[in-house]
């Protein structure tokens, strides 16, 4: 296959799964931006964390809610949970590497929090400690997922949201998360700030 037609096929497929995304996610994330908007105006805030290359995700949404998406906002308070190798060797010789998010979240979570995390896979322990540790502090946990979310669901509350993505590869899982993220983000200012 020629690279051109290499490209147009990725674009293709690109535009494909968020499509086939699109009325499945719908729901879910306007009640994701619904409890996240609830929590800010509540003078919550909001704890965010992924694993692996969804970690780049989180990043990027946090940074979005803290600086500003589309339009010029005050910042709103997120907080990206560290997963740098120096605080997670720090925890590991106490408690596990699978402890890192879940030890920041007891830490600086408070009731009425929210957590929002991102995973391709739904499996890393360090994620499904995260959620009991958002539960025990009283946290709304919003998870971004694909596939069936791996054994996230599980764990979920009644109040917890989770948007999964129905795409299981790794481009398209990325691609559909970054684009939930700004969606999310930009239904919260829509909401807090007016709006469409």
């Amino acid at each position: 296959m020629e690279y051109e037609a290499q490209v147009e096929q990725f674009f293709h497929q690109s535009i494909s799964a968020k499509m086939d995304c699109a009325d499945v996610v719908i729901a879910p994330l306007v009640r994701a931006a619904a409890s996240l908007t609830e929590c800010l105006l509540a003078d919550g805030k909001i704890l965010v964390c992924g694993d692996g290359s969804s970690a780049l995700i989180a990043q990027m949404f946090a940074v979005t809610l803290m600086n500003q998406g589309e339009r010029e906002r005050p910042g709103l308070p997120a907080v990206v949970l560290d997963n740098s190798t120096a605080l997670l060797g720090a925890i590991e010789g106490d408690y596990g590497v699978s402890e890192g998010f879940a030890r920041q979240i007891r830490a600086i979570g408070q009731p009425g929090d929210r957590l929002v995390l991102f995973t391709g896979t739904g499996t890393a322990a360090s994620l499904l400690n995260a959620v009991a540790a958002a539960h025990e502090r009283e946290m709304t946990v919003i998870a971004i997922t694909a596939h069936g979310g791996g054994h996230l669901p599980a764990l979920l509350a009644e109040r917890d949201v989770e948007v999964s993505v129905p795409v299981a590869t790794r481009f398209r899982i990325h691609e559909n998360h970054l684009l939930l993220s700004f969606a999310l983000c930009e239904l919260v200012e829509n909401q807090m700030f007016g709006g469409l």
